[in-house]
């Protein structure tokens, strides 16, 4: 039989090789990163008007001022302005496996390769079904999903899932979420997500129930969700078609429940016929399982799943019996060969590099780093850094006294120092890491220093 031409290129071994040489010179260039350091006297003229200018473009400055040279190792990242920086947010979520991954750039190149920049759902190359395939096989021996349709952001991936719940169960529109959700940026999502700073001007569609999210403080924590989810179906009868939630609540405050709040929930929904819809947009991949399902161990009450970041791009799953009608969820866009190719990749070293798993990296690294954080609390930050905690590569801890604007504070203090982080939660306002799996103990401990030295400057 004769090889296809795109099968050569694949296969071909100068092409590997060429691949190979050219991230090998861009991986010796970056070598020359090892660890913060501050700005180049020299470039901050030019980096501060890069960063005016940008701003300027887009309609508002930036939040840090950061523009990436396009250089990095790990979990560190070269700036314009010639500073490093050690990246403990990533592109909230996306680069976890750090800046200049050698196997993950290989992948992106050979993606790159392709005869086409965009992949769709009418015109896909090999990547495009190799995704939801691989997404399938990792999904379906601890649920009951068995297909995975690909698109472009978690944004979107939402929205589908919310199409396919809707058609299911119509005329059934109304979706109960938890206080504090988050689910996206579109219009949709955006009433989903439970806060007002996100959506000022934009009408309200009264499509939300609100629940209240575990609070381990409160013994009756669970009896309350418990009621407010019955009356929402007592009082919206046949017009509900999803309960959607975040296994773990990101920007809501990286806030985690056990599997005992969890269960009464789904039987309830079940029992009143309403479909269960996890949005694993920021968990995929981070909690030491593929999914937040497994490690919760609830794969089997899902109907339908949200994952993206770690993905470079974004994927919805559903069972069977989800499996919306033809015309339903389409898109010209699934995105394009590069990330596909190297979204896979991420996929394959987390499966064979021994990241998953209770002993496994991931495990490894979230002990090291809360250990750091509450070792710092117990110490030279008594009190200052509290209720450290979260799932795997996700993080998060209540700094000085838990408000707004300490936080805003520190955050800013630790960019000046060379560490970069985010905020979450609603009070009291915290601290979060989304953590690259490639942290050794010793970037840990450097991100201890970092921390240490931000928070006295502010104590």
């Amino acid at each position: 039989m004769k090889k296809l031409i795109g099968s050569e290129i694949e296969g071909s071994e100068k092409i590997k090789q060429l691949v190979k040489n050219l991230v090998a010179e861009v991986q010796s260039q970056c070598q020359r990163i090892e660890t913060t350091k501050d700005a180049e006297e020299s470039l901050l003229s030019s980096h501060k008007e890069l960063v005016e200018r940008f701003g300027k473009f887009r309609g508002r400055p930036l939040y840090y001022p950061y523009i990436g040279s396009g250089a990095g190792k790990g979990p560190y990242v070269e700036l314009t302005d010639g500073s490093v920086k050690l990246d403990l947010i990533n592109g909230i979520g996306i680069h976890i496996m750090g800046h200049s991954h050698p196997e993950v750039m290989e992948a992106a190149i050979m993606g790159s390769l392709s005869d086409v920049i965009i992949q769709g759902n009418l015109q896909p190359n090999m990547e495009y079904g190799l995704m939801s395939q691989k997404l399938v096989e990792l999904a379906s021996p601890k649920s009951r999903l068995r297909h995975a349709w690909v698109t472009t952001s978690g944004s979107m991936a939402n929205e589908n899932a919310l199409k396919a719940c809707r058609q299911k169960l119509s005329p059934a529109r109304k979706v109960i979420a938890f206080e504090a959700a988050f689910a996206g940026r579109t219009t949709m999502m955006a009433e989903i997500t439970d806060n007002p700073g996100f959506k000022v001007g934009l009408p309200e569609y009264n499509e939300v129930l609100r629940l209240p999210f575990y609070n381990k403080k409160d013994p009756a924590s669970i009896d309350k969700t418990l009621s407010a989810l019955k009356r929402h179906i007592g009082e919206n009868p046949k017009d509900i078609c999803a309960f959607m939630f975040e296994p773990m609540q990101g920007e809501g405050g990286y806030n985690v429940a056990p599997r005992e709040f969890f269960i009464p929930l789904f039987d309830e929904c079940r029992k009143a016929g309403i479909l269960i819809w996890a949005d694993e947009v920021q968990t995929f991949c981070r909690t030491g399982q593929f999914f937040a399902f497994e490690t919760l161990d609830f794969g089997d009450y899902i109907d339908v799943c949200t994952v993206a970041k770690t993905l470079q791009s974004g994927a919805t799953l559903y069972t069977e019996e989800t499996n919306p009608q033809p015309g339903l969820i389409a898109g010209t866009f699934s995105g394009c060969g590069s990330e596909l190719r190297a979204g896979l990749e991420i996929l394959n070293i987390l499966e064979n590099q021994g990241y998953m798993g209770p002993s496994g990296k991931i495990a490894k690294i979230h002990n090291e780093f809360v250990g750091m954080l509450n070792t710092l609390n117990e110490t030279t930050c008594k009190g200052l850094l509290q209720e450290a905690g979260g799932l795997g590569l996700m993080v998060a801890v209540t700094p000085l006294d838990g408000s707004k604007e300490k936080q805003g504070e520190l955050l800013k203090t630790l960019y000046k120092n060379g560490l970069m982080a985010f905020g979450c939660g609603r009070g009291p306002f915290r601290l979060r890491f989304l953590l690259p799996m490639i942290m050794t103990s010793q970037d840990i401990a450097s991100a201890g220093k970092l921390i240490e030295k931000s928070i006295l400057e502010l104590a």
